[in-house]
Formats: structure tokens, C-alpha cells, sequence
């Protein structure tokens, strides 16, 4: 028998924030806006050199007339991925489980198997998330091995890349230890008018509890 405690009165708009927490599932602490990059070489080693961490927040996917707005929750360990697509409460929820050569999606407790994520979610979800490229890009990286063309704001930080056909643009960069990390991403290809806009991300990275 629990003992009998007298709550305290405390007014609603207190509480909502709070109540806004439970029911988002957390609430996550932002990183203070990004400093000047003295470096891009060494940004751009750093980057490289980050390849286990967390990222969640919500993908805008405009396709073909179509529109799209699920929650993202994306892990990268190395080169293994897992990506999880879920709608408002959980509805719709899909996950990609992939390495180089071989991906899995699971949706309504099927599980589907191929050698392209983006082959297999243009199949069953209908619209091209170029997940082998992003795995470089939402960091603020460009593909290595592929010609890009970088711009770059005041602070020497990469704002945008033009790469493989795709436009990305990078925004609300934000300080991760030493490296930046965006928690806006804006990518568009002209070819199938696809659009894709990744906002309000925040990242985990491996060694950080925050």
C-alpha cells in the first residue's frame, strides 16, 4: 500500500510542458548553436571519423503530388543502419534494417529482403529516400568518390552541397563536441520532383548520454 501523499497545486500551464513531454515520448535538450568552423578539412575529417550515432526528428517527403510527414529514428553503427518511419501515435510504423548489399523492411509484420534500400522503400513505401547517400549527407558530408560542389556561410561552415543530382542544404547548425551537425536538412532533385526536408533533429552521439 503506497502511502498517501497530498499533491500540490500547481496551475496547467506548468504542467504542459511537461504533459507535452509524456506524450512526444522525451524531450530533448538542444546543442548550442554552432561555432565557427576554423577548419573545413578538419570538420570534414572529423565527419568522417563519426560513424556511430543517433539521430530522431521528422522527414517532409514530397513526391509526385504526394505528401508525406512521418517521425524518423535512425541508428548508425558503422556500416549498419536502423531506420525506423512511424506516423502520428505509431500508426504506419516501418523499419529498414540494412548494410552494404543487404536491407530489410519490415511493415505490417511482413518483412520484405533486397540489395537497395532505396529500391525497396520506392517499391513498398513510394517514395526515393537515398539512404546509402544520406548515411554522408545529413551529416554534412558529401559522398566520397562523387564529385560535389560545397557552399559555405561567414563562419566557414558547409551550408549546402550539390551532388549525384540532389541539391542539399543544411540549417540551425548546432555544436556536437567538435564537430556540427544540422538540425535542419533540405534535399530536392529536380528529376521526379522529389523533396525531402529532415527538421527538427537532434543527435546522439556514441559516448554521449545527452
Amino acid at each position: 500500500m503506497f502511502p498517501y501523499i497530498r499533491a500540490a497545486s500547481i496551475p496547467y500551464h506548468q504542467l504542459l510542458p511537461g504533459l507535452l513531454c509524456v506524450a512526444l515520448g522525451a524531450c530533448t535538450s538542444i546543442a548550442p548553436p554552432a561555432e565557427e568552423n576554423s577548419s573545413w578539412t578538419s570538420q570534414r575529417l572529423a565527419l568522417q571519423e563519426l560513424d556511430s550515432w543517433q539521430l530522431r526528428g521528422r522527414v517532409n517527403v514530397r513526391y509526385e503530388n504526394e505528401s508525406h510527414t512521418p517521425r524518423i529514428q535512425w541508428a548508425q553503427e558503422s556500416s549498419e543502419y536502423h531506420i525506423q518511419l512511424w506516423g502520428t501515435f505509431g500508426a504506419g510504423r516501418t523499419t529498414v534494417i540494412g548494410r552494404p548489399g543487404y536491407v530489410t523492411l519490415e511493415q505490417d509484420n511482413e518483412i520484405l529482403t533486397a540489395s537497395s534500400p532505396e529500391q525497396l522503400m520506392l517499391d513498398n513505401l513510394g517514395y526515393d529516400l537515398p539512404v546509402s547517400q544520406l548515411e554522408s549527407w545529413i551529416k554534412g558530408l558529401p559522398v566520397s568518390g562523387s564529385e560535389a560542389n560545397l557552399s559555405f556561410n561567414e563562419l566557414n561552415q558547409l551550408t549546402g552541397i550539390e551532388q549525384e543530382g540532389w541539391t542539399i542544404s543544411f540549417s540551425d547548425l548546432r555544436q556536437y563536441g567538435d564537430v556540427n551537425l544540422p538540425r535542419r536538412v533540405d534535399l530536392q532533385r529536380a528529376e521526379r520532383d522529389i523533396q525531402l526536408r529532415f527538421v527538427g533533429l537532434s543527435w546522439t552521439l556514441e559516448g554521449d548520454d545527452g
